[in-house]
Formats: structure tokens, C-alpha cells, sequence
């Protein structure tokens, strides 16, 4: 039996969710890299995000939404970074970020759910696929435990499969007094079944510190870095960010939208300490949208958008693109940032790499299904 002394060295790490019990059990990993997989729902518009600003369309197709490069910060001669993302542009210029523009997965279509069902499991169509890229990613990795997390209430599709993966999220309801849960310990003691998911939560309430219940940026970045930052920890976690479906007032809420991933991940940055250096951070959305602007002050769903990859571990300072331009002619369908880039190859490269694994057998596992995919290599530092 478990001395009080040791459950409230637990217990007492203070904040957490009694009622969220994720399976985690502790011990090492085969691996120091980490890969995390940040997904917008809603459709991100990656004109607006990574800014064509020397695009002679641009501001024409734009008007009152074009980004001022004068305000951005500029990448190069051609592209800037919205002027929400000052800390992303930071690590630009220590190159530990790049963007890939144009970029899209096999979907064409234009349905949040379907699209997303397509970028999470990978298949080459809607619900072609049962199971989730990153648990197939999880699966690759030489560990007898669950190497993965979702910091959600319940697992994302992503994460859906035969690898066994864990799911967190701090609750808002009141914390319990130490004495119940030590009481409810004790209950679970002789318990085979009740007393391994009773610690692993107990665990994960002490790892999650003193994140609290709050759900801003900077809480849910220390908190997933809490995690990962662990010699014990997971090594693959997925974090979900949402409203990004801009069909009005676009600049105001894009510029808030890319204000909170900004500041996620400086906090996920700042909170992982030395094993920044061995991370990869990869974020994608489910495709782009339209070039034009709408007549509300917003955009309708496109095609290509940008994907963004950042971490010490990555090769940064520079954008990748095979620009297709903004012209009538240049346009998927007259109306969309036409893809010239795989997503597909971009997640295979960019997992494999970050993880030690051999890209092209991760492109296989991953994106088997869909017909060859060649990775796009040389995203992590060798």
C-alpha cells in the first residue's frame, strides 16, 4: 500500500483533473526527439498568415484584407510573416522555423469534416481510412508504452488506432481536498484493474504542475511541454486550435487566431527547456481559402494554404515554395491558391526526420494507402 506521504507528494503538485484519468504509464523512451502535430480546424488562410506581398495580384484579389508589409515581418523579397507572429518571426531568424506554401492534401473539396477526416487518417478521400497518421507514427517507435498524447478531452482522429495513446485536459471543476483522494487511493489499492488508471491519473495531475484549468495559449503550451519535456514522457502529442474558419471581419480575428498560436508556442519554446533542441513542431490546416476576399469582409474555403515546422531540431530560416501565382490563370478552379506542394510528403518527411525514422519507410506506413508519396526531406537538422 502507498504511504500517504508518497500520494501527496503527488497529489499535492496541485493542479489537473481528478475525473480525466489518460492512460499514461511512465518509464523511457527509445528516443529523445519529439514531433508535435498542431492542427487548425476551420481552414487557415495562408495568404494572410505567410503574405505574398510582391504578388502583383495580391492586394488587387485582397483589398481592405491585405496584409501591409510594412507591418509584417519580412521572410525575404517576396513573402512576409503576419505581424501577429512576432515570436514565430524570432525563431525564423534563428532558424528554427520554416513554411512550406502551397501547399495541400490529396482533398479537393471544400467540407471541414471530410477535409480534416482526410489530413488526419491520410487516406487519398473522406473515410477511406479507419485509423489516425500519427497513431501509425506511434506505432513505428521501438517503445512498450504509450509514447503519444492528445492534450484534448477525448483522442482526435489523428490519434485514433492500434498504438496505445493518452488524452489530457485540465478540467474547471473544483479540486478535490487531499484527503479524498487519498481515501479514494486506498479504495483502489487491491484493485488490479482500478489501481493502474488511478495512479496513471494521479501522475498526470502532478505532471500537469500548476497549469491550473485555464484554457489560454501560454497555459495549454506549459502544460504540453510539462509533458514532453519529461526523460519519462510522451514523445509525440497533438494539440487541437480551432476558429479558423474566416468568412467575416477576417483581419481582426486572424490577427487574434495568430496571436494565440504565437503565444503557444513560445510557451511550449520557453517550457521544454534543453529538449527544445531535439523537437519538431509541425502545424496544418485542412486546406486554404479562396484568393479573393468575400463580400464580408472575409474569405470563403479554398485549396492550398501554408503549413508552418518549428523547433530546435529543425533546419529553418527559409521558405519552401514552387510559387503558382495569383493571376485569373494561375488560380485552382479560377478561385484557389493552386497546390503545387504535398502535404502528405511534407507530414512524411518531417515525422520521419524528427523522429530518427527512415522517411521513406514513414511515408509508406503513413500515406500507404494513397498511392506513392515521396517525402519532402532535409526539415530536421541531421
Amino acid at each position: 500500500m502507498s504511504s500517504r506521504r508518497q500520494f501527496l507528494r503527488v497529489a499535492a503538485a496541485g493542479a489537473g483533473a481528478m475525473l480525466v484519468a489518460p492512460r499514461i504509464a511512465f518509464a523511457r523512451v527509445v528516443t529523445e526527439r519529439r514531433f508535435v502535430f498542431i492542427i487548425q480546424r476551420g481552414a487557415a488562410d495562408g495568404l494572410n498568415i505567410v503574405v505574398p506581398y510582391a504578388e502583383p495580384a495580391y492586394a488587387t484579389l485582397r483589398g481592405a484584407l491585405a496584409i501591409d508589409p510594412a507591418s509584417a515581418h519580412r521572410l525575404d523579397g517576396s513573402f512576409a510573416l503576419h505581424p501577429a507572429l512576432t515570436q514565430m518571426a524570432a525563431m525564423y531568424a534563428n532558424r528554427e522555423a520554416l513554411f512550406v506554401h502551397a501547399v495541400a492534401s490529396p482533398y479537393r473539396d471544400r467540407s471541414h469534416f471530410d477535409g480534416q477526416n482526410v489530413l488526419e487518417t491520410g487516406g487519398a478521400s473522406p473515410y477511406q481510412v479507419k485509423d489516425g497518421w500519427l497513431n501509425r507514427l506511434a506505432g513505428l517507435l521501438p517503445a512498450a508504452r504509450e509514447t503519444a498524447i492528445a492534450f484534448a478531452p477525448t483522442v482526435p482522429m489523428a490519434l485514433r488506432g492500434a498504438a496505445a495513446v493518452a488524452s489530457y485536459a485540465p478540467s474547471g471543476l473544483p479540486q478535490p481536498p487531499d484527503d479524498l483522494l487519498m481515501r479514494v487511493s486506498q479504495l483502489y489499492d487491491d484493485d488490479a484493474q482500478l489501481r493502474p488508471l488511478w495512479e496513471s491519473a494521479m501522475t498526470a495531475r502532478g505532471l500537469a504542475s500548476n497549469a491550473g484549468a485555464r484554457q489560454d495559449p501560454a497555459s495549454v503550451g506549459k502544460l504540453a511541454a510539462g509533458f514532453l519535456a519529461r526523460d519519462d514522457g510522451p514523445r509525440i502529442a497533438m494539440i487541437e486550435t480551432g476558429g479558423w474558419d474566416t468568412h467575416s471581419a477576417q483581419n481582426a480575428r486572424l490577427a487574434n487566431q495568430l496571436k494565440a498560436l504565437d503565444t503557444l508556442l513560445a510557451a511550449l519554446r520557453d517550457g521544454m527547456g534543453a529538449a527544445w533542441s531535439n523537437t519538431t513542431v509541425l502545424v496544418a490546416t485542412e486546406f486554404g481559402r479562396t484568393a479573393a476576399a468575400n463580400g464580408t469582409e472575409g474569405t470563403d474555403h479554398g485549396t492550398a494554404s501554408v503549413a508552418m515546422v518549428l523547433g530546435g531540431a529543425v533546419a529553418g530560416g527559409r521558405l519552401v515554395a514552387d510559387w503558382p501565382g495569383l493571376a485569373s490563370r494561375d488560380l485552382y478552379e479560377g478561385r484557389d491558391l493552386k497546390p503545387t506542394a504535398s502535404l502528405d510528403a511534407l507530414i512524411a518527411g518531417a515525422a520521419g526526420e524528427a523522429l530518427g525514422l527512415d522517411p521513406q519507410r514513414t511515408a509508406r506506413v503513413l500515406f500507404g494507402r494513397t498511392g506513392g508519396v515521396k517525402p519532402l526531406t532535409g526539415i530536421v537538422r541531421s
